[in-house]
């Protein structure tokens, strides 16, 4: 056998570009490549973390809101929120005027307290609401407690005309103490602790 019979194989060249394989990236390519990658990790990254940060700023807003809810002393000028009337079964007639209320919360008890102006009607609404009627007032009483009077800073003068009732449901559903300023039985006033005992 002569050497021409045994082709002798030329070694190949592993380098890129001799027609086979993968053309080099061009410099261009690689920035284009490695600025879509770094674009998609800075919006998986970038967008929870922008979600947090808006929800922490809400939670933070929130949480002050309620602290200065909680923190106030005395009665505030507004209407208590429906969940509060809720809890409290304190049906506000939707034409309540010069709406106030103080909620308090202890281990022994939770009181909301609220004051309103209403009409004839919206009286007779809000104590039917609350399961109870006009008939039960007692004439020329004030039912609200002392300790009630010190923390809300109601005066109950003795020159008006004033009726009372308490309406009481079983546990752990709340107590409502209720006095009606009735001087002007067109538009009376209405005060009510509203109390909720474990």
């Amino acid at each position: 056998m002569i050497a021409a019979d045994h082709p002798v194989a030329t070694p190949q060249s592993d380098s890129p570009g001799d027609g086979e394989g993968k053309p080099p990236e061009s410099p261009r390519r690689v920035f284009r490549r490695r600025f879509i990658t770094a674009t998609i990790i800075v919006l998986l990254i970038g967008i929870p973390a922008g979600y947090l940060l808006v929800s922490a700023g809400q939670s933070r807003r929130s949480g002050k809101d309620k602290e200065a809810e909680a923190a106030a002393v005395g009665l505030r000028e507004g209407w208590p929120s429906k969940m509060q009337r809720r809890i409290f079964e304190i049906p506000i007639p939707g034409n309540g005027i010069g709406v106030q209320y103080y909620e308090t919360n202890n281990w022994k008890a939770s009181r909301m307290y609220a004051k309103f102006r209403t009409t004839s009607a919206g009286l007779d609404r809000f104590l039917s609401g609350i399961g109870t009627g006009r008939a039960a007032l007692e004439p020329g009483k004030v039912n609200i407690s002392s300790r009630d009077i010190a923390i809300t800073g109601w005066y109950f003068s003795p020159n008006e005309n004033w009726a009372s009732v308490t309406h009481t449901n079983k546990k752990p559903r709340p107590t409502q103490t209720i006095t009606v300023n009735m001087t002007d039985p067109a538009s009376p006033v209405v005060y009510v602790v509203s109390a909720a005992t474990p």
